[in-house]
């Protein structure tokens, strides 16, 4: 079901991921990751912040599928930038997933002590830890002070992403440096309104498909 999109080391990535932010742990998170496997989805985005990253890792387990047909991405939060803060943090997380690499892990948000993260995840990178390392949340300045205090510059910027938010410039931006756009929230969050709009509805029956369908193409 899934394209694949190729990062700039040519490692290569799911286009569709399936996000578990705001799944309630539980039959509910259990039931979900059970249907999105069921229907293709072998790309999985977590973070320390959800708080479900064991059930995650349990779920996936639980599946019988080899876990290199997986692709699972982490974050590091706010309050564990920093150089060994990060490098534990990491560890943590690999721990509740019961994983020995992550396939992508990236800095949740530009909060303090991001550059210090960043030279820990260049390190897990070299280390084979973590296949592509990038950022979320990250505008155009704290990109380039990365990069210019950087080995290897962020590979994937998480953004909020979708027809009322196209962020034009940033991905602009991020085209011309190689780093690649990832949307999270490309359904608007479950906005309804967004899925009403007349124009989007209108592209969607000439075509014969649905509102998110054409939003997500």
């Amino acid at each position: 079901m899934n394209k694949v999109i190729e990062a700039v080391n040519g490692y290569k990535i799911p286009q569709l991921g399936f996000g578990v932010y705001k799944i309630k742990n539980g039959k509910e998170f259990e039931m979900a990751i059970h249907e999105a496997i069921r229907v293709g989805y072998r790309h999985f985005d977590t973070a320390k912040i959800y708080g479900n990253e064991e059930e995650l890792g349990r779920e996936l387990q639980n599946s019988g599928i080899p876990r290199e047909q997986f692709f699972i991405t982490s974050k590091v939060w706010t309050t564990d930038l920093g150089y060994e803060a990060t490098k534990k943090a990491f560890e943590q997380t690999c721990k509740k997933l019961n994983v020995t690499y992550l396939d992508m892990y990236l800095i949740h948000f530009a909060g303090p002590h991001y550059l210090e993260a960043w030279k820990a995840m260049e390190e897990l990178y070299s280390e084979g830890k973590i296949k592509v390392i990038g950022v979320a949340n990250f505008e155009i300045h704290h990109l380039e002070n990365v990069m210019k205090h950087s080995r290897i510059p962020p590979m994937i910027n998480q953004i909020e992403t979708h027809p009322e938010f196209p962020q034009n410039e940033l991905h602009e931006y991020l085209a011309r440096h190689r780093i690649l756009h990832e949307a999270w929230g490309p359904l608007g969050q479950g906005n309804k309104a967004l899925l009403d709009r007349p124009e989007l509805t209108e592209i969607a029956f000439h075509h014969n498909k649905s509102v998110a369908q054409v939003i997500l193409r």
